[in-house]
């Protein structure tokens, strides 16, 4: 009883990647474009524990800074691009265990990302005139892409503690992807599975398997020219029940995510992003939370 509750906390992705709703993942833009981002998100939230465990009143305060490089090239003729995301984090965490406050503190790495996407069909890989002569004649389009996304087990990480930014393991993401443009306005559906490595260093020496986790979102995307756009969009996980030295915990999750956002043009090459997030776990343990983020980004 006592590992599925702390499971809550321990189990699950950092926050800035198990809240995963992302606009605008699968558009076309002229292969040899490089775009370099920052963004800085703040999360807080409240957790649910087991009352067994008489921990009352928990709560989590996150601040993740996020640097990311994005390029597009051609591949088999088709548009793809690679993703490198690196975040920093630092949190808190606090309650009432038995009725006594308690609080722990995280800062450093957290697991770095790899994303690697490419438009099946749709979105030729073009660049400069081309590009935009294409994307005059199209105005109504739909485009098809897969993606694989690898989570690096670089994270500030110690066997030790219970709660850690890193996770001490692989984590592996395919992903498919249909995008439907009809003039300024665009339709985005996104189905992901992550599988998991084991963690054979899990709090004191302990393993830690994790079954797969599924996740669909959806977005509508409206642009205004060339100067702004807005999204909404949302998003539903489910499973990825966890398993504790060959001991099955019964514990599959389920969340669901809604959130917006809205993108301005600065000039040619730099834009800013605004958006915002909240996340309700659907089982009796989890985590409900709100996330706010502003990113810049520079085109090139």
């Amino acid at each position: 009883m006592i590992w599925r509750a702390l499971l809550v906390c321990a189990c699950a992705p950092p926050l800035c990647a198990a809240q995963d709703l992302e606009p605008r993942r699968w558009t076309h833009l002229p292969i040899g474009t490089n775009v370099l981002g920052a963004t800085y998100a703040y999360t807080s939230g409240d957790l649910g524990f087991d009352p067994v465990l008489q921990i009352q009143d928990a709560r989590v305060e996150m601040q993740t800074t996020t640097l990311a490089y994005t390029r597009y090239f051609a591949l088999a003729d088709r548009t793809a691009r690679i993703d490198v995301v690196v975040p920093y984090q630092s949190g808190n965490w606090d309650g009432l265990v038995s009725g006594v406050p308690r609080s722990v503190n995280r800062d450093g790495l957290a697991d770095p990302a790899l994303r690697l996407s490419a438009n099946l069909f749709g979105a030729p890989a073009l660049a400069g005139k081309d590009f935009a002569e294409f994307r005059a004649r199209h105005a109504v389009q739909t485009t098809l892409g897969a993606a694989l996304e690898v989570r690096l087990p670089l994270g500030e990480y110690q066997e030790d503690k219970l709660i850690n930014l890193g996770q001490n393991r692989f984590s592996i993401g395919p992903q498919l992807g249909l995008l439907h443009t009809r003039g300024e306005w665009s339709f985005e559906l996104t189905g992901s599975a992550y599988f998991f490595t084991d963690n054979d260093q899990f709090f004191n020496g302990n393993e830690l398997e994790q079954d797969p986790l599924f996740a669909l979102q959806t977005h509508v995307v409206k642009t205004f020219g060339q100067d702004w756009w807005l999204a909404a969009g949302v998003a539903y996980s489910w499973a990825g029940a966890s398993t504790i030295n060959g001991v099955a915990k019964d514990d599959d999750k389920s969340n669901l995510i809604s959130g917006t956002s809205i993108g301005l043009r600065i000039d040619a090459a730099q834009s800013v992003r605004l958006g915002f997030i909240h996340a309700d776990t659907l089982n009796d343990l989890g985590s409900d939370t709100d996330s706010v983020a502003l990113g810049w980004s520079f085109r090139f």
